[in-house]
């Protein structure tokens, strides 16, 4: 596939009055890794839900995998979509397998009287195999780390060009978290054609594999492109309106309060 994987142009995002984006320009080339960092409050998760095609811009044209918002079926499009939220809803306690089977229907909870088929059976066992989780284990017994490899599963089911991910590490432990982090910095190497976006605010939570990132600030962007050239001491500062230094060491960021 061709063109850019995401395409903003001059976004705006406008809820009960207040204007949570405004003026987001962003492109993303197929098989960049971005992390999208900012403040609590900053329209990090909405901006995401934009390129996941959850919620539609209130001002301005999104397209993703080629097809622009508004002008495309949906469920066609969100199956081309890996979305990965650790705060998933499903209430039943299926299994791994089966939480990852979810990821086929699109669904949070298994579909009544549908059958997976030896293709799918397949591709479940494999992602559970490949992501080290026990097919034992039952979603009300999974650790939040377990929980949130099971869920990258469920998002790459369909073999999605596109994965998102809002703050995957939420809730972990140091262990699971770098768990966490391993597992996202090896996507580029069992999926090489996948582009992905993450969002979070701690910067230890980069996996080395990033190669972009967008700093978002009070809805609008203060800086995007190649990641060494963003996730800069001046910039971050800037973006958090506070002294703060970044280091990177052995491909791994840090960031200190001044």
């Amino acid at each position: 596939m061709t063109g850019n994987a995401l395409e903003l142009h001059d976004v705006a995002f406008i809820r009960g009055g207040r204007r949570i984006l405004d003026g987001i320009g962003l492109e993303v080339a197929r098989g960049e890794h971005w992390a999208l960092i900012g403040p609590n409050g900053a329209g990090k998760s909405t901006l995401l839900n934009i390129c996941g095609a959850v919620t539609f811009p209130s001002r301005g044209t999104a397209q993703i995998l080629g097809a622009q918002l508004g002008r495309i079926d949906l469920r066609e499009l969100r199956r081309s979509i890996g979305f990965v939220n650790p705060r998933h809803p499903l209430r039943s306690n299926l299994s791994a397998q089966d939480v990852v089977l979810t990821g086929e229907t699109g669904s949070i909870e298994l579909v009544p009287r549908w059958q997976p088929d030896d293709d799918a059976l397949d591709r479940a066992r494999i992602l559970v195999k490949t992501m080290g989780i026990d097919d034992e284990l039952r979603w009300h017994t999974m650790s939040q780390g377990e929980r949130g490899r099971a869920l990258i599963a469920r998002a790459l089911m369909t073999d999605p060009p596109l994965l998102l991910l809002d703050e995957p590490s939420t809730g972990l432990d140091v262990a699971a978290r770098e768990q966490m982090i391993r597992t996202i910095a090896e996507l580029p190497e069992s999926h090489p054609e996948l582009t992905s976006v993450m969002v979070t605010h701690h910067f230890e939570e980069l996996p080395p594999s990033t190669t972009h990132a967008a700093l978002l600030r009070k809805g609008r962007l203060v800086a995007a492109g190649a990641v060494d050239g963003v996730l800069t001491t001046e910039r971050v500062s800037e973006c958090f309106d506070h002294p703060i230094e970044v280091l990177r060491r052995r491909g791994r960021w840090s960031a200190i309060a001044g």
